[in-house]
């Protein structure tokens, strides 16, 4: 499954249109029950395998980082000339993916790519991400897992503010920070594409019975930025929200999963 930090990264080699020769993905699966710490584990196939020969997350981070005692985490950016970890904090990620030329700055191909972060809008991209990290990415989160009626008050509040001023901005302009897609789109992305399968429904976030659709304009949005190259091969919506169900126990003591969303039914197809 791939969880939205993970999905950043993924949506950010799409779009920069990285070969996998320039930037390797190893889609990791998640069993708590297999994986040493951590929760993530590697497979057998392509997709999964771990070119370095790991079993689990925790293995490679030991392998590339002897004695490394913080928590094992993905995204993970890998050296794998040098074996050593770049990073594994999903916004620097994305960062360092905008900016990577491979050593051939004035490569005709780079210089085609899109730039998520053009210096001109950078006050306002960063602005952007600090608001939309707090009130919408983490604040479904923090309604998800509030076990205090008066923390989920202030989250689920978050919520609805975040998702009011992005209603605001976007009905004057097409994406967050003016005209084009930017980081900020991207980071925004995989918390809404996830929205009505998962953090509404289960998290309860701003309300169990909000979807995106009651905001036209952002629903434009996500409808926009899901009709750009490599965003709807990024993710599959049906494991995406399935996952949360499947191992979020204590919010879903039964166990059932629900009907799965899929793109027709959050209305991202025509």
């Amino acid at each position: 499954s791939l969880h939205q930090w993970c999905h950043r990264a993924r949506i950010a080699i799409a779009l920069r249109n990285f070969s996998p020769e320039e930037v390797g993905i190893t889609q990791l699966i998640d069993d708590p029950v297999k994986a040493s710490r951590g929760g993530w584990v590697f497979g057998t196939n392509k997709q999964n395998k771990d070119p370095l020969g790991c079993n689990d997350l925790r293995e490679l981070y030991d392998k590339i980082k002897p004695n490394f005692k913080g928590r094992c985490t993905a995204p993970l950016l890998v050296d794998m000339k040098q074996q050593k970890i770049v990073s594994n904090e999903s916004s620097d990620i994305v960062r360092m993916l905008n900016s990577a030329t491979f050593g051939n700055p004035n490569n005709e191909q780079n210089l085609d790519r899109v730039d998520l972060y053009p210096p001109e809008l950078s006050d306002v991209i960063d602005e952007t991400n600090q608001w939309i990290y707090e009130l919408l990415n983490n604040g479904v989160y923090r309604c998800g897992f509030s076990t205090q009626q008066v923390a989920y008050d202030a989250a689920s509040a978050d919520v609805l503010k975040g998702l009011a001023k992005c209603e605001d901005i976007l009905s004057t302009q097409p994406y967050l920070c003016g005209s084009t897609f930017t980081e900020s789109d991207l980071f925004l992305l995989p918390t809404m594409l996830r929205f009505d399968g998962v953090y509404a429904p289960l998290f309860k976030a701003g309300g169990a019975h909000l979807r995106v659709r009651d905001y036209p304009y952002l629903h434009a949005w996500l409808v926009r930025c899901w009709s750009m190259q490599g965003v709807p091969e990024s993710i599959d919506l049906r494991d995406a929200n399935e996952s949360y169900y499947r191992q979020l126990f204590p919010l879903n003591a039964g166990g059932l999963i629900p009907t799965p969303v899929t793109a027709e039914a959050i209305g991202l197809t025509v």
